[in-house]
């Protein structure tokens, strides 16, 4: 009987170490971990730059609270900013946090303005954007709600990649829209089309809401682009970032324009742990590391690859895949059979897979693998799919 809460079906299985793209176990048993914590180990386990970082750091100073100054925090909001829309960088420790803190900043925006009763959200069916209230109701999963009283009032949700019905969800009490570029935890609904996304920003602009994005899961390279919003060229007014900022270590972000986090003013909103110089240092080796000479490039030639060998086990196994889809290294499999059972066949053959909505499995390999271990992974899918096939 184990001392930890229920709230995990947890698999029969244990790490001991990791290297790379592989998890060991303390029997040495080696998986090709193609799920990293679920999209958060971006260099995979080990990493010589992250250790670094972490080992250095931690020698001199772990945590002080954001009562101070912390260069390293400076640092990577600077970074940040540079890479993306934003001006300005509130840090946190989780995607849930820092989507509760796009919301708390839409509404704290309209009040700064003088109209407090904006602080409705239009939301996407499909979507998930964390398990505080405010995000259980943000994503309206029924399954995620169930227990736990009524839901947080102020969204409303309509069909994702439905323009029409967002901008009919828009009234006077319409604080701002909420979209995933891609829905990781809905099944990696295939990107958002960008006329969608442009489209979005435009009712945000005609009806004076702003316009906030989920890259929670898409964000920090899992695309090929550092932001998935990138490749449609829309940028929103506000962003959450979690997952693989830190490589593994538990860091996130809201990225705001100066317009949008105006009303962001001492004591509105905090975080004892967030951005500490541990965390800070963390985020700066990966984005070291991801904004190197050609790594991000790597990513779309290695994801193209990926994608290439999967749809060609999916058009030999029909009745086990139906289709792949995704972008970059952010790749779902809809199965024909149950996922739960993909994922164990693919585990049994020492490759590590996520299930989602929608019956899908994801592929979540770390930023940092290579082609042969595309191969490693597509030739067990193989198999997989030859021992599931009905």
């Amino acid at each position: 009987m184990t001392a930890v809460m229920p709230t995990y079906g947890r698999i029969d299985l244990a790490f001991e170490r990791g290297e790379g793209p592989w998890l060991v176990t303390a029997d040495g048993r080696r998986y090709l971990d193609f799920a990293t914590g679920i999209a958060v180990n971006t260099l995979g386990h080990g990493h010589p730059r992250l250790v670094t970082a972490l080992t250095e750091q931690a020698a001199k100073l772990w945590h002080c609270s954001n009562l101070y100054h912390i260069p390293g925090q400076t640092r990577l909001a600077e970074r940040l900013c540079a890479a993306s829309f934003a001006d300005k960088v509130f840090f946190c420790n989780s995607g849930a946090e820092a989507m509760e803190g796009v919301i708390k900043l839409a509404r704290r925006y309209h009040h700064g303005r003088g109209a407090p009763e904006r602080t409705r959200i239009v939301a996407f069916e499909g979507a998930f954007h964390g398990r505080t209230l405010a995000t259980l109701a943000a994503g309206g999963n029924e399954k995620a709600l169930e227990g736990f009283g009524p839901p947080m009032d102020g969204f409303t949700h309509v069909p994702f990649g439905d323009a029409g019905a967002a901008r009919a969800a828009v009234g006077p009490d319409t604080a701002a829209i909420l979209v995933e570029p891609i829905q990781g935890e809905g099944g990696i609904r295939a990107p958002a089309d960008p006329r969608f996304l442009a489209e979005l920003r435009a009712i945000a602009d005609d009806a004076g809401i702003l316009l906030l994005f989920d890259e929670v899961q898409t964000g920090v390279g899992h695309t090929g682009k550092l932001f998935a919003y990138q490749w449609s060229g829309v940028a929103p007014d506000a962003m959450g970032l979690a997952k693989g900022l830190g490589g593994g270590f538990p860091v996130g972000a809201v990225l705001a324009t100066d317009a949008a986090c105006a009303a962001m003013t001492p004591g509105s909103h905090g975080s004892t742990f967030g951005g500490n110089p541990l965390a800070a240092a963390a985020a700066n080796a990966v984005l070291d590391v991801l904004e190197g000479d050609g790594f991000l490039d790597r990513v779309v030639e290695t994801g193209a690859y990926l994608f290439e060998r999967v749809r060609a086990v999916a058009a030999r196994h029909p009745r086990v895949i139906g289709d792949a889809r995704g972008r970059g290294l952010m790749l779902g499999m809809v199965c024909r059979v149950a996922n739960a059972d993909l994922v164990a066949a693919m585990r049994e053959r020492d490759v590590l897979l996520v299930p989602a909505a929608e019956n899908v499995a994801r592929m979540l390999p770390p930023l940092t693998i290579a082609r042969d271990h595309v191969d490693v992974a597509c030739d067990a899918l193989e198999e997989a799919c030859a021992a599931l096939e009905p």
